[in-house]
Order: C-alpha cells, then sequence, then structure tokens
C-alpha cells in the first residue's frame, strides 16, 4: 500500500493542520486497512481526541471532512478515518513498473559439497532463490553467489575415502552400518556416487582413529595452503558440486558466482585480519596459545563468549575465513543478504562483532528453520536422507498421474514437460509459502499437494488465461480499460493487481516471501472469480474489455509465478 500511502500524505498534512492536529506522528499510523471491505488505508484517531477536545468518532468525521483527495474518498466509520483508492487511481498504478534499485548480493545455499541434495539442504536453496527472484522483480541489480566450502572436514573425509578405500571395502562398510545402497536413476551422478565414499570413511572413521588420523593432517594442509592438497580436494569435490547443480539447476536454481573459502588463504587475506583482530579491546589468548575475542560485553552469554579465530599453531578457522569473504562481498555490492539455517544464529553473531572490531559493515541475515523427516533430522552422513532428485522425480511422477487423466488429449511429450514444470514448481511454493522461522516436517502428501492454494492451481490461472487469449485470436485492445461503473469481482481484480508491487516490495522489506506467495495466490483466486462471473468470450463473440483485464491478469499472474520459482506455462 505504499504508493497509495505516498499519495495521500499531503493532502492528509493539509487536513491534519485544517483541523488543527500538531505534529506528524499520525504518519505511522497510516496503514493497511484489516478488512477490505473497510478500505485501503485505514488512520485510527484515537490519539487526536484530546488534542481537538472531542471523541475519537468525532475526531475521524472531523479529519475525513477536511481531507480532499484525487486518488480516492475517505470516509469515517467510528473512530477510523477509512481510505479507499478510486478504479481510475488503481488502474494507473497496473502499468507501473518497479523503479531500478540499488545492488545486493545474496549468499545462500553453499552446502558442503560431499553428497546430493537433500529435501533438508534445499530450504536453504529455494528460500535464498525466491529472495533472489524477488529482489530481481522488484528492480534491484541481484548477484547470487554460491561459497564454496573447498577445504573443511567433510571435503577431507571425502578426498581421504576416495584416495584409500576401494568399492568393496565401501559397501561393506555401508552393509556394516546398515546404510542401504539404493539404486535409482540418478545412482550413476557424482554426487549420488561419490556420496557412498564419504559415509563410509565416516563409518570407518568412528572405529579407527587412523582415519581421523589421516583427515586432519589433509585439512591441516589445506590450511597452509598447500597447492597439491587443495588440487586434490577440488578433484574431489567438484563432481559432487557439478551433480549438486544439475539438480539446483532443474529447479531453476542458479548462481551468478562461486566463491572458494580457500582463496583468502592463498590471497593472505585472512592473515591480515587476524594481525588486525589482535588489536582489539576485545583480544585475549588462551593458554594453548591461540587467539580469541571476549565477547561477554558485547551480549554473547554463557559458554559462547570467546570467539577465537586463531589456533596456537597459527593456522585460521572457518569463521575466521567467513570474516574475509565478506570483506570481500563488500567489494562488490552496497548490500549483502545470507540466508542461514537457524543453527547458524550465534556463529552468525560472533562474526558480526568480529566485523565491527574490524570495522567491517556486518550484513543483512535471514535464518530458517530446518525441514526434518517425521522421525528426526536429515543427515547425509548417516544416511537418513530424502535426496532432492528423488523428490523431484516423484513430484513429476504425481503430477503426471493428475494431468494425464484431466489431458488425455494431449501427446505424451507435452505431459512429460507439463507435469515436471509442476511438479517442480509444486516443490518449490511448498516451501516458499511458509514463513522462514516455522519448521517443516516432511510428508510427501505437503510436498507434492495439487490442491488450492497450491502452485499447480495458480499454473492453472495463468494457462486459463493464455488459453482465452488465444481463443480471442487477434483483437485491438488499444481502446483502453474503461472503469466506469466496474463493481464486484472484475473491480476485485484491479484491486489486487494494482497493488503487487507494494505487496512484492513489503515482502521483501519484512523478509517474508511467503506473505508474497499467499498475494500470488489470492491474485488467482482473484482472477477464476473474476472469469466466472465475467464472460470473455460468449458464443464466439469477444468482451474487449474483459479481454484486456484478463491479459492484464495473465501478466501479472506470470510476473507472480517467476518471482517465487513457479514455471508460468501457457498450456495445462
Amino acid at each position: 500500500m505504499q504508493a497509495l500511502i505516498d499519495a495521500v500524505i499531503i493532502p492528509m498534512e493539509a487536513a491534519m493542520n485544517s483541523v488543527g492536529i500538531q505534529g506528524d506522528f499520525w504518519k505511522k499510523m497510516l496503514s493497511r486497512s484489516k478488512e477490505a471491505s473497510q478500505g485501503d488505508l485505514a488512520l485510527p484517531c484515537f490519539p487526536f481526541a484530546k488534542q481537538l477536545g472531542c471523541s475519537p468518532d468525532a475526531a475521524a468525521q472531523q479529519i475525513a471532512n477536511a481531507l480532499e483527495l484525487d486518488v480516492g474518498e475517505a470516509v469515517a466509520v467510528g473512530p477510523y478515518v477509512n481510505i479507499r483508492a478510486s478504479m481510475d487511481w488503481l488502474v494507473t498504478q497496473l502499468s507501473k513498473t518497479p523503479e531500478s534499485k540499488g545492488s545486493i548480493l545474496i549468499e545462500h545455499t553453499s552446502a558442503n559439497p560431499n553428497g546430493p541434495f537433500h529435501v533438508g539442504r534445499a530450504r536453504n536453496a529455494v528460500l535464498g532463490d525466491t529472495f533472489v527472484r524477488m529482489y530481481r522483480a522488484a528492480g534491484y541489480d541481484v548477484t547470487s553467489e554460491y561459497y564454496v566450502d573447498d577445504m573443511g572436514k567433510q571435503v577431507g573425509i571425502l578426498c581421504w575415502a576416495l584416495e584409500n578405500l576401494d568399492e568393496d571395502q565401501v559397501h561393506n562398510l555401508l552393509a556394516e552400518g546398515e546404510i542401504p545402497i539404493e539404486e535409482s536413476p540418478h545412482s550413476a551422478k557424482e554426487d549420488h556416487a561419490r556420496v557412498l565414499w564419504y559415509q563410509a570413511a565416516n563409518l570407518l572413521k568412528a572405529k579407527d582413529s587412523a582415519v581421523d588420523a589421516g583427515v586432519t593432517e589433509l585439512v591441516q594442509k589445506s590450511e597452509e595452503a598447500d597447492e597439491d592438497i587443495l588440487a586434490r580436494f577440488e578433484a574431489a569435490y567438484q563432481p559432487v558440486l557439478d551433480g549438486m547443480l544439475v539438480t539446483l539447476g532443474r529447479m531453476g536454481i542458479a548462481f551468478d558466482s562461486f566463491t572458494k573459502e580457500s582463496k583468502f588463504i592463498v590471497d593472505g587475506s585472512v592473515e591480515i585480519l587476524m594481525d588486525q583482530l589482535q588489536s582489539s579491546e576485545l583480544h585475549g589468548v588462551a593458554e594453548n596459545g591461540a587467539h580469541y575475542l571476549e565477547l561477554e560485553s558485547k551480549g554473547v552469554k554463557g559458554k559462547s563468549t570467546q570467539f577465537y579465530y586463531r589456533r596456537g599453531d597459527g593456522s585460521s578457522l572457518y569463521a575466521t575465513r567467513d570474516l574475509a569473504y565478506h570483506q570481500h562481498k563488500w567489494t562488490r555490492s552496497v548490500r549483502l543478504l545470507n540466508i542461514l539455517g537457524e543453527d547458524h544464529k550465534l556463529q552468525s553473531k560472533q562474526v558480526c562483532i568480529a566485523l565491527d572490531e574490524l570495522d567491517i559493515k556486518s550484513p543483512e541475515v535471514v535464518f530458517y528453520a530446518f525441514t526434518k523427516l517425521a522421525d528426526g533430522k536429515m543427515s547425509t552422513r548417516r544416511g537418513n536422507v530424502v535426496f532432492m532428485d528423488d523428490l523431484l522425480d516423484e513430484a513429476q511422477s504425481r503430477a503426471l498421474e493428475t494431468v494425464r487423466e484431466i489431458r488425455a488429449d494431449l501427446p505424451e511429450e507435452k505431459l512429460m514437460k507439463i507435469s515436471e514444470a509442476v511438479g517442480v514448481s509444486a516443490t518449490r511454493f511448498n516451501i516458499a509459502r511458509i514463513s522462514p522461522e516455522k519448521g517443516i516436517t516432511f510428508r510427501w502428501a505437503d510436498a507434492l499437494s495439487l490442491e488450492a492454494d497450491s502452485a499447480p492451481f495458480i499454473m492453472y490461472s495463468h494457462a486459463r488465461a493464455c488459453s482465452i487469449q488465444r481463443k480471442a485470436g487477434e483483437v485491438d485492445l488499444s481502446v483502453g480499460l474503461d472503469v466506469t461503473g466496474l463493481s464486484g469481482t472484475a473491480a476485485d481484480l484491479i484491486r489486487r493487481m494494482a497493488y503487487m508491487n507494494d505487496e512484492l516490495q513489503s515482502a521483501i522489506d519484512s523478509a517474508a516471501p511467503h506473505n508474497f506467495c499467499a498475494w500470488l495466490s489470492a491474485l488467482a483466486v482473484d482472477y477464476n472469480r473474476f472469469y466466472r462471473d465475467n464472460y470473455v468470450i460468449e458464443e464466439g463473440v469477444v468482451n474487449v474489455q474483459n479481454l484486456i483485464l484478463s491479459e492484464l491478469a495473465r501478466d501479472h499472474l506470470r510476473r507472480g509465478c517467476e518471482a517465487v520459482g513457479i514455471i508460468p506455462i501457457e498450456e495445462m
């Protein structure tokens, strides 16, 4: 509603002055009406009663009488001034596209390249890409980035396993550990193949200390920027990362840039930052020679008040390299946004305090709650996961059954294309439409829902608008939209569409992509109600005004779909 608020501020100031209300505190009180039937904006008038020496109801009436609007009408209802935008003003909003805004670098996903994407990891990727899409749709210049953990313990285990275990050993270890080797259409993908080595090495490490010692040696050398070790690590993880990116690509998720963690060891920037931290008033040295920042004075409580950034042997830690990474990111964008799991809250707070000590600005962060199986948390190491490749296959299969029943007239190739789009979109939307701070318990029925308030319902609405456009053929729409006397579901549809840019920006500002998902679902409902009540084509005759409205809805549905990762196919 920001566009409407901006449009009424000046006349509202004049009205306030004319009735004798001092100050501009009322500007923060002007907000969206709780009920659409009450109007678009509402101003509660309880605080004005004392200034005006009357009841809140009378104050509302005085303000409404004094308010002269070009964009709608103001009505006093009890102690509220309700403002409803006119159809003429709403129509002017339909053709507005978001203004070009500044740059933002969004880092998301950044999963360890040690195995296929599973459902637990997917929430970060879906949320992150949804933010990327929403920011782009709102006019921002967005860089989507993947931070590659190319030198940590997980990669070290994978590298050690590939260099020290053969296939028979891997299969025997997995059998002993009761981790099943399940054949699937994706078994040959390197991320699926190599995760078996990773799992086997973890099982062996638990009973053979030599494995842990070997991995530790590899990781230590990687932290010393040993070129040979870093090359061996890359040879181990890159095929896995490539396989993970294929899965993400199937979901419509791509990255503009990749930054390796090792970069900041190789270029020496971590060493410089560690030296700078030693001059901090928070600096301390442990008995073993490790360096840390004492963060208790900065609000960190409990056992985690010490933020270690240099080991006793002089090497850095993952969090230290994260400091250098953020310094690097600020050279590339004026805004940074990180998408992180809720288990990173403490570390993120510690990193932000350390960044402040280095006079480096902190990033914006969105935390999300975990996706769990009904019987507990997923773990690549333990093998109790639902891989995204398998979920997407199942989503397509179930969608195909439904689509085939409805559209048996379509050729198999087209049915497969539609069902893939429906399956992917349903999977993504069922993650994006839930508030990030709410946990998700994975259930097949929920993940693949084809019911209302779902991606397929929105996709069907868009496809219906496309079908109407095809049936209407070439029609001159240059006459423009005439809103004289417009009411009912047609007016409701215009009102919904007019606030698309506001809804998008509001969802961005509040880090609430689920709110825009809800708006998109509501748009689909409004379009179907409009279509039900207003014939676009009747007995072969095209109602031009209704077709113009249908075309506007088609465009808004398409843009909304693209902003949340739904594939706006034109036929269902």
